[in-house]
């Protein structure tokens, strides 16, 4: 038997749950679906929000050839093959076919290559549907011929529509839907099928009903949704170091959950940690770098699952520090610079004179050893002529860095302008 997602499919719109926005009343893929003048198109969102079903209506209430593949077993001969089968179709009827390919994020460069000719023709109408970003998994020419169309996680009102649907004349107590709507992150496909499961794991003779630790007891996973390789990845590690440099301790320990009960990698988030040390700290509170590359070598020794008390420590004190971009900004600044001046001749008194040669044409020549020199006296010239002057470094305003900036202008004076 078919699991209980796929049998509840809905055959029209009328019948969809959710993504009012593309598919209410009024909303602009409704219009075009029912005025069959749907172009080429992409629909971005995570898993079981009804990418499919919406192509599946489509298959059912458009008035044109509708040809279906999947990603994850076609390869470029099938996509051909397919393509020639809609061209016959279109000989016979007008209608432009439409292809919708599930999963479109997993067709190599090659293969989507071998879609662009058809699209560009108007041979097909290509429906695709992804849970990546187009951006990064649709190659730039064929998504600059497709709209894109964003589909959001299920919210609880329509979950919970989607049960008492389900269960309507059906002797079925719910206690609390809490439970359920945590199993399913949004996700209505993997809501139905833990409905099932549930309401199986009861005997013929038993009445069902549902609570909370029962849901919990019989749904014996992983309840956190986080794909380590997907988008997820990279919008959490993203939250994360956006909640240390905003300083949030407890948003940041909350990505940080997030990240381990998904099951990512502990050393790559304490390399995150290392780089935010220096990138959003830095100078600001230098212990701030110490103390993240220490839980990096504690991860290594210790493990998980105690790593994560180390990882949660060194997250809220990295949220807690005083914040500084200066180092960060200091060396793009000077790469700036080296990009527009080119290898700028370094000065003659600063180079190694190690033979006769060098030294007869004045290397080394005039050279000050700075600890021979009084601090108060200004020194030699260390950058090229040519940016003389140049200050790279714009101290931040903590306590920390303040000092430093009093240090540099007490041995520079006006010269970096601090």
């Amino acid at each position: 038997m078919k699991p209980l997602a796929e049998r509840m499919r809905p055959k029209s719109l009328d019948d969809f749950v959710g993504q009012e926005h593309l598919i209410g009343e009024g909303a602009a893929l409704k219009r075009m679906i029912e005025s069959n003048t749907v172009p080429s198109f992409i629909l971005w969102g995570p898993p079981g929000v009804g990418k499919t079903t919406i192509a599946s209506i489509l298959s059912t209430t458009l008035k044109r050839p509708f040809f279906n593949l999947s990603a994850i077993n076609s390869g470029v001969k099938d996509v051909r093959e397919t393509i020639a089968k809609a061209e016959n179709s279109r000989f016979f009827d007008r209608a432009n076919p439409v292809l919708f390919i599930d999963e479109i994020h997993r067709f190599s460069k090659s293969q989507q290559d071998s879609l662009l000719g058809a699209v560009e023709k108007g041979t097909i109408t290509l429906i695709g549907a992804t849970t990546e970003n187009p951006s990064f998994e649709v190659i730039s020419a064929l998504l600059s011929r497709c709209q894109v169309y964003i589909l959001k996680e299920l919210k609880k009102e329509d979950l919970v529509m989607l049960v008492d649907e389900i269960l309507k004349n059906r002797t079925i107590e719910i206690k609390s839907y809490d439970a359920l709507l945590r199993v399913s992150g949004g996700d209505g496909r993997k809501l139905l099928n833990s409905l099932e499961i549930i309401v199986s794991s009861f005997g013929p003779e038993e009445k069902v009903v549902i609570s909370d630790d029962y849901v919990f007891e019989v749904i014996q996973q992983n309840l956190v949704k986080y794909d380590k390789t997907g988008e997820q990845h990279y919008d959490i590690i993203s939250a994360f170091i956006k909640s240390i440099r905003g300083s949030d301790p407890n948003a940041a320990v909350y990505y940080l959950g997030r990240m381990i009960l998904g099951g990512e990698d502990p050393k790559f988030i304490c390399r995150r940690m290392i780089i935010c040390a220096s990138e959003d700290i830095g100078l600001a509170n230098p212990n701030a770098l110490l103390l993240a590359e220490s839980a990096f070598r504690s991860i290594e020794k210790i493990g998980m699952p105690e790593g994560r008390i180390i990882m949660s420590q060194v997250a809220i004190y990295l949220a807690c520090s005083p914040k500084s971009n200066a180092s960060y900004m200091a060396i793009n600044n000077a790469m700036s610079t080296i990009r527009e001046t080119g290898d700028l001749s370094v000065p003659l008194h600063l180079r190694n004179a190690p033979t006769k040669l060098m030294k007869s044409i004045g290397y080394g020549q005039n050279y000050k050893y700075s600890h021979n020199e009084s601090i108060n006296k200004p020194d030699q010239e260390y950058l090229p002529e040519d940016i003389s002057g140049s200050a790279f470094y714009t101290p931040g305003q903590n306590p920390s860095e303040q000092k430093l900036t009093a240090l540099v202008r007490q041995k520079w004076k006006t010269k970096y302008g601090y």
